[in-house]
């Protein structure tokens, strides 16, 4: 075979890889079935609430991701999914791309993550009886305290964290940390600005005063690592809905 014809068979097989390669990324098996597959955990006020009773879901969240699947053309399909397995769901194919998590390390090593388009910071919750209690994040970290968080999220992490002292009493989906609280089970709990603002209305929960805001995290859609076809479309797409104010407007819908 001479160097023209070693040249020519290479650069077709270079050709056939990367037509592989695009026909293996979610973008096109999204538009070949017509279907958007989205993992989330239905458990974040106001994120992402699942209605038990209808099966339906709702929130800041589930308005992005209807709006992607209407630009792509295709309907949605809401895969339940909890927080420790959130991450694995998208490695292992079960569904395209997660709804809004925290951007991390730990997720970064093996998955990948969209533009962040809404950022979050963490702060710690009691109830209003044992609000007197506490004053500032050493006062929780105390012997006798207990701090509730739920497995597998960003949350658990902090909590082991901050409160070494503390007693940790950790909870599996669907139950939450401030179930926990609210219930008289535990003292403490941590969670982002946006959903504590939102118990905060419907609960009789507090923030702990004199303790500040910790952690602010950047928060994204989590997507498979090696697709990087499928980023893309999703990040140019962020910057589209960005430019014509989507969501900033759905941000003022939720009160975020």
């Amino acid at each position: 075979m001479n160097n023209f014809c070693k040249a020519a068979a290479i650069a077709a097989i270079g050709l056939i890889v990367s037509g592989a390669a695009q026909a293996q990324s979610a973008l096109n098996e999204v538009l070949d079935s017509g279907v958007l597959k989205v993992g989330t955990t239905g458990d974040w006020n106001p994120m992402s609430l699942r209605d038990p009773a209808t099966n339906s879901y709702k929130g800041y969240d589930i308005d992005i991701m209807n709006e992607l699947a209407s630009d792509l053309g295709v309907e949605v399909e809401y895969v339940p999914t909890d927080w420790k397995t959130l991450v694995n769901g998208v490695v292992a194919g079960k569904y395209h791309l997660t709804g809004s998590a925290s951007i991390s390390p730990p997720r970064m090593k093996v998955a990948g993550f969209s533009d962040s388009y809404i950022a979050v910071e963490l702060f710690p919750y009691t109830i209003k009886d044992k609000a007197d209690k506490f004053d500032g994040y050493e006062s929780i970290n105390q012997p006798g305290v207990t701090v509730a968080t739920t497995l597998g999220t960003t949350f658990e992490k902090r909590v082991r964290e901050w409160f070494p002292n503390a007693e940790i009493k950790v909870v599996e989906a669907p139950a939450r940390g401030f179930q926990e609280v609210i219930a008289g089970r535990a003292d403490v709990f941590i969670t982002s600005n946006i959903e504590g603002s939102t118990l905060e209305a419907k609960f009789p929960v507090v923030r702990v005063k004199n303790a500040g805001p910790r952690s602010p995290s950047p928060i994204a859609m989590i997507l498979p690592q090696g697709d990087q076809v499928w980023i893309n479309y999703v990040n140019n797409w962020i910057e589209v809905k960005k430019a014509q104010g989507f969501f900033e407007q759905n941000r003022e819908k939720w009160g975020l």
